[in-house]
């Protein structure tokens, strides 16, 4: 009788194998997911936001999506493309991750690209914004729910020269291919305009001094426009102020120039900065209401950009996991499922994915005003539906080199 049983049991097997099925979600263990994130060194605390930001969705959803336990494995890349290669290896082929979500840097974004590709292990990039990522060096293996570096600057550069009247800016932003990135793609469309961009400042990351920049700065300019975030936004905005040019020079900038994981920390000198990204704290959308309140009532402060960055990537899994009944295993099932996501009630607003991996969203201008005693990004413009590609068809677009130190070339400098 035993002996029967088990036959029944290894032909269902064997049929359900033939059939081309999988056993039900509850019975194929756990979903690794793996976070690749800095949580030593100058990042940690940009870092620490994007682990808040995932762990408060997979407690929202009990650490179960489509009925599979999903297990959260963090690892810290240190900001360095060296350590995130490495650990990526250990999570992949050591732990046997089922899906990576992060890094936050660029240069970690481009080391780990390559090997994810080979080894065709999906992957979530929620944060790193370089142009390329989702372009000339697009992997069909990794989906970015962030952004790209010039995707809010593109609306920007326009708006400025339509609504500010401003005609000739000065900029001084990250000398790497993030600052790069960020500000060239201002410049493009506020030159086209009709704008002059006249001169390009380029301080190392870390710098602890800008005096000697901000002497450089031109005076005969209607704006400098800034990018930079962290420790050095906050002693750029403070030296800014102390060195007499706020009142002189009006400060506009990336949005990261005053994204929430600084703005707790900036004082008066930032108020009136304007800036253009694809996420605000205050924007008043029910949605995000109430991720921003459930976000503050557990971590005691409000979220910022990188919080959101990995909740909606979260969201974005959750999606693509009932879609395919929790299998993930099926890669190009599992891929495919997650480019076609419905994240329509995001906290950010509405998002789709292009053809090339890269989500078409809102853009914010917003401007930092006090309200109830506390600064905020206050909402004054949406552009709905962005594309990276901004108004170009992408194979004109691709077709000139990426955004970078050199390029636009500064003609007017």
């Amino acid at each position: 009788m035993r002996r029967l049983g088990m036959v029944v049991v290894t032909l269902a097997a064997l049929s359900l194998l033939l059939a081309g099925g999988r056993p039900p979600a509850a019975e194929r263990g756990a979903v690794k997911v793996a976070l690749l994130v800095p949580t030593s060194g100058p990042l940690s605390a940009n870092g620490k936001d994007m682990i808040n930001g995932l762990e408060l969705f997979f407690e929202e959803q009990k650490y179960r999506l489509a009925g599979r336990e999903i297990k959260l494995i963090i690892e810290d890349d240190e900001g360095k493309p060296a350590t995130g290669l490495t650990k990526a290896r250990g999570l992949v082929e050591g732990q046997g991750v089922h899906l990576i979500m992060g890094p936050l840097s660029a240069a970690v974004g481009y080391a780990v690209a390559p090997y994810v590709d080979g080894k065709k292990v999906p992957t979530i990039f929620p944060i790193v914004s370089s142009e390329d990522i989702t372009q000339r060096k697009r992997s069909p293996y990794i989906v970015r729910t962030g952004w790209s570096s010039a995707q809010p600057s593109h609306p920007f550069g326009q708006w400025v020269y339509n609504n500010l009247k401003y005609r000739k800016i000065a900029m001084i932003g990250y000398d790497f291919a993030f600052g790069w990135e960020v500000a060239a793609g201002f410049q493009r469309t506020f030159e086209e305009a009709g704008g002059q961009v006249v001169q390009k400042l380029w301080p190392p990351l870390n710098t602890p001094d800008f005096a000697p920049y901000l002497a450089q700065l031109r005076r005969d300019v209607d704006a400098i426009y800034c990018v930079f975030s962290g420790a050095d936004a906050l002693r750029f905005s403070k030296q800014f102020a102390e060195a007499g040019l706020k009142e002189r020079l009006p400060l506009i900038g990336g949005g990261t120039f005053t994204d929430e994981h600084v703005l707790r920390t900036m004082g008066d000198e930032v108020l009136g900065v304007v800036t253009a990204l694809h996420y605000s704290a205050a924007l008043p959308t029910p949605a995000n209401k109430k991720f921003a309140a459930a976000y503050e009532a557990k971590f005691k402060q409000v979220p910022s950009y990188y919080s959101e960055g990995t909740y909606v990537a979260g969201v974005a899994l959750k999606a693509a996991l009932e879609a395919t009944g929790g299998d993930i295993e099926n890669v190009e099932k599992f891929l495919g499922a997650l480019r076609q996501a419905d994240l329509s009630d995001a906290p950010r607003g509405p998002i789709r994915f292009d053809d090339y991996g890269n989500p078409v969203q809102n853009v914010y201008v917003r401007k930092v005003e006090k309200v109830g005693g506390r600064l905020q990004n206050t909402v004054v413009h949406t552009f709905p539906s962005v594309s990276q590609f901004w108004t170009s068809k992408p194979e004109d677009y691709l077709k000139n080199p990426v955004y970078s130190r050199d390029y636009p070339p500064c003609r007017h400098c």
